[in-house]
């Protein structure tokens, strides 16, 4: 069932409640709505996730955390998916996201050379930073969005498929 395997991967309510950078939630962390696995709370907690995932924010996890609470879906999963986001991926996706929104303002590229550091793109800063956010909202809303529709879907189909198996087994037994 997909719920155990969420489960199996999650960390406990003990570990989030006592995170040090999601201690500032308090006692909101006790609304047992945030710890629920339904289909409402772990596709919310997708849409949550993969849209925080794509902000170019230091502190992703906090706001993640603080719209789970706001929007009462799963939190230790919107807060896990942020980590989409990670130093591996971290490039690509930003790179990607400023490429989409140069490309709708019709922003040409600043040319960087090969050598591309820290000092090279905060010296770009005041050309990208437009496109990035841009390309960054767009990915993040689309990303969010297939993520909530993608969980309610496949929750429904496994849903149908369990029901459908059920049925057939009790037809198996009555015959």
């Amino acid at each position: 069932m997909p719920k155990d395997l969420i489960k199996r991967y999650l960390p406990d309510n003990d570990t989030i409640r006592t995170h040090k950078q999601l201690r500032c939630f308090g006692t909101l962390l006790g609304d047992p709505n945030l710890w629920h696995l339904n289909r409402r709370s772990v596709a919310g907690a997708f849409g949550v996730g993969l849209f925080m995932a794509f902000l170019p924010l230091p502190t992703q996890m906090i706001f993640a955390a603080a719209a789970s609470i706001v929007l009462r879906v799963n939190l230790p999963l919107s807060v896990s998916l942020v980590w989409i986001t990670n130093p591996l991926t971290m490039g690509p996706m930003f790179y990607g996201a400023y490429r989409l929104g140069a490309w709708l303002l019709g922003v040409e590229r600043p040319d960087f050379g090969l050598n591309m550091n820290i000092e090279t793109l905060l010296n770009h800063l005041s050309v990208i930073w437009q496109p990035m956010l841009l390309g960054s909202l767009i990915c993040a809303v689309i990303s969010a969005l297939l993520g909530y529709y993608s969980i309610q879907s496949l929750w429904r189909l496994r849903v149908a498929n369990h029901k459908r198996r059920r049925r057939a087994q009790r037809h198996r037994i009555k015959d």
